[in-house]
């Protein structure tokens, strides 16, 4: 059996990883915007959030 068969064999019990990889890591960041959506619901920090933009855009 050569080097390029050998190769085959080891990548053929892989196949389909790298969508499962891919869903894994589309399921971590949806629940991250989740919880950034409740965090930034909150009037406390809608607040801090307001006055941080009104900071910046003060002139002088």
């Amino acid at each position: 059996m050569g080097f390029i068969e050998r190769a085959r064999c080891r990548l053929r019990g892989e196949e389909g990883s790298a969508t499962a990889e891919y869903a894994v890591a589309t399921m971590a960041a949806v629940g991250f915007a989740g919880l950034l959506v409740v965090i930034l619901r909150g009037d406390e920090v809608r607040g801090i959030l307001t006055d941080l933009v009104r900071h910046a855009l003060t002139v002088g």
